[in-house]
């Protein structure tokens, strides 16, 4: 076998391999909005799948209010998303992220440096700054009965806001000028140059 194929049977402590981070708005019981980073998420025609820790506070929100918003941050935003890091809207702090070094933040816009902005079909804010932008309502939440501290939540996207500077035409995004912020073994990364397109492109 070549060097570069040879192999090793390892057990990595996470499966971070490379998914775009999305910063989730939901609405909290006050009317405010929270703001929770996340790294696991897929979409599939106006569907999305989000993976949601238990013990935060998004989940809590989207079981009282089913609205959110899927802002999708480029690549320059990472040190905003990284203030975001250790942060909870929840109140008191559980205390598995206590022991993670979280400390709970209300204002998590001003802790972040980023910019609320009014939806237009749902209750949660938008982030101005993120280039792509999806109002979306919760069609059903799971709870693995394999793994329970997580839910995975289905939501329908109903209406989709992208920057100009990214948009090729009325409704497709320019390819060469969108990058997601990538979150790679708890590494944040952009896009490289483009290697192809598929053929539906």
């Amino acid at each position: 076998m070549d060097a570069e194929f040879e192999q090793k049977t390892i057990k990595p402590s996470i499966l971070y391999y490379g998914t775009p981070v999305i910063l989730l708005t939901t609405l909290n019981e006050d009317g405010t909005t929270n703001i929770s980073p996340l790294s696991s998420s897929w979409a599939l025609g106006d569907c999305l799948v989000l993976g949601l820790g238990l013990g935060g506070k998004a989940i809590e929100n989207l079981r009282n209010h089913p609205e959110c918003v899927v802002n999708v941050p480029s690549p320059e935003l990472w040190e905003n998303v990284e203030l975001l890091a250790s942060l909870t809207g929840k109140n008191p702090v559980p205390e598995y992220k206590l022991k993670n070094k979280f400390r709970h933040e209300k204002d998590k816009f001003g802790a972040s440096g980023l910019t609320k902005q009014i939806s237009e079909d749902v209750k949660p804010h938008r982030i101005l700054e993120c280039p792509l932008q999806i109002e979306s309502v919760v069609k059903h939440i799971r709870v693995p009965e394999h793994n329970q501290s997580f839910a995975v939540v289905e939501v329908e996207a109903i209406k989709v806001h992208a920057h100009k500077s990214v948009i090729i035409d009325d409704n497709h995004i320019d390819a060469n000028k969108w990058s997601p912020l990538i979150y790679n073994f708890r590494h944040y990364f952009g896009l490289g140059k483009e290697l192809g397109k598929t053929f539906r492109a």
